[in-house]
C-alpha cells in the first residue's frame, strides 16, 4: 500500500496468463467467458464514448435509478462502506457516497476493485479530494480470482457490495451461479449486494444499444484484436471483419460476434494458430437480459434473498438490492 488518502494494494489474481486465455479465446473462436480484455486503455475510453451514445441508454438509466433511490438504499443498508467490483471512474458511485457523507454516521470508507491500478489510483485520488471525510482502499484484481480475499479483509461496519452497469449479464449462466455463490460465501449478516440488470424489453431497443449509428461499439468490438495482436504477437486485421451484434431471445441475450470478410489465417510467426472462412466469425461478448423474476430466481440459487428491486419508469434496467438470507 502507499499514498495517505489512496492506499492501492494488488490481490491474489488467476493463474492464467492474458496470452494463455487470448490464445484459448481465439482458437476457439470465442472470447466471450475474458471480457475484461476489452478494456485495455483504448477500450475504456472507447466505452466511455459508448455511454455517450444515445441509443445507450444503460449508463444513464442506472444513474438516474440511483440518484432517484440512494436515500432509501442507504436507509435500508445502514452502510457506512461501499466495495465495489470493477469501479472503473466511479462515475455512478458518487452519488451513493454522497448520500453517505450526508448522514452523519461516522466515517465512510470505499473499497474499489479494478483490473487497472491507473484506473484506481486516478479515480481515488480524485474521489479523496473532492470529499475529505472519504477513506479510499483500493485493490488491483479481478472478480474471480480475487472476490474471497476482498472480502475477506477487515470491513469497517456493514458493507454495500456493488456490482453495477449489468456486468453480470457478460457471464455464462454457470460462471454467473459461481460467481454470485463465491460473494455470498464472503458476505456476512448485515452486508447487502446492489446489482445491476439490463432488463428485457423491445428488440429494436436492445439492439440498437450494442450498434450505434455512430459506430463506437463497432471500435471497440474490433479493438480487441489489437489486444490479441499485442499478447500473441498475432497479424489479426480489424479492417478484415465485420462487427455484428444481434439479440438471441431463447437465450435472453445480446452477443456480439466480429465476422471474417475474406478467408485469411491467423498467424504467429510461421505457425497458423486459426483459420477463417469469409463470413465465419468469433464471438467477443455476451449479455444477458433479465425480467424481475429471472433476477430473484438468481440471486436465490446463490443464497441471496431479493430486498427490492429498484426499476426506471419505462422497466430498461433495474438494481437489485439483495440480502444474506
Amino acid at each position: 500500500m502507499s499514498g495517505d488518502a489512496v492506499r492501492v494494494g494488488v490481490l491474489r489474481r488467476g493463474t492464467a496468463s492474458p496470452s494463455e486465455e487470448l490464445r484459448a479465446g481465439l482458437v476457439a473462436k470465442d472470447f466471450s467467458p475474458w471480457p475484461k480484455y476489452f478494456y485495455d486503455e483504448r477500450g475504456s475510453a472507447l466505452f466511455e464514448e459508448i455511454t455517450r451514445q444515445p441509443e445507450y441508454y444503460q449508463t444513464r438509466t442506472e444513474l438516474s435509478i440511483l440518484r432517484e433511490r440512494a436515500g432509501d438504499i442507504l436507509r435500508r443498508t445502514g452502510s457506512r462502506e461501499l466495495v465495489e467490483l470493477g469501479s472503473g471512474s466511479a462515475s455512478k458511485t458518487r452519488v451513493l457516497i454522497e448520500a453517505m457523507l450526508s448522514h452523519d454516521g461516522g466515517p465512510v470508507r470505499y473499497v474499489p476493485l479494478d483490473v487497472s491500478e491507473s484506473a484506481l489510483r486516478a479515480s481515488g485520488t480524485r474521489l479523496s479530494k473532492e470529499y475529505p471525510g472519504l477513506e479510499v482502499r483500493g485493490y488491483v484484481g479481478d472478480f474471480h480470482a480475487s472476490l474471497g480475499d476482498l472480502l475477506a479483509r477487515p470491513a469497517s461496519g456493514e458493507r454495500l457490495i456493488l456490482f453495477l452497469g449489468g456486468t453480470v449479464g457478460n457471464f455464462t449462466p454457470e460462471r454467473r451461479r459461481v460467481f454470485l455463490s463465491k460473494l455470498r460465501a464472503g458476505m456476512e449478516a448485515g452486508d447487502h449486494l446492489l446489482l445491476g440488470v439490463d432488463l428485457v424489453k423491445d428488440l429494436d431497443v436492445i439492439e440498437a444499444a450494442y450498434d450505434d449509428a455512430a459506430g463506437v461499439t463497432a471500435r471497440f468490438n474490433r479493438n480487441l484484436l489489437h489486444v490479441v495482436n499485442r499478447h500473441l504477437g498475432t497479424d489479426l486485421d480489424p479492417h478484415r471483419f465485420e462487427h455484428r451484434a444481434f439479440y438471441d431471445a431463447e437465450e435472453s441475450r445480446v452477443e456480439m460476434w466480429l465476422d471474417a470478410r475474406m478467408e485469411q489465417g491467423v498467424w504467429v510467426g510461421e505457425e497458423e494458430l486459426v483459420h477463417f472462412e469469409a463470413g465465419e466469425g468469433m464471438r467477443t461478448e455476451i449479455s444477458a437480459k433479465f425480467s424481475p423474476h429471472s433476477v430473484e430466481e438468481v440471486l436465490r440459487e446463490a443464497g441471496l434473498s431479493l430486498v427490492e428491486l429498484y426499476t426506471d419508469g419505462r422497466g430498461y434496467f433495474a438494481l437489485a438490492l439483495a440480502g444474506v438470507g
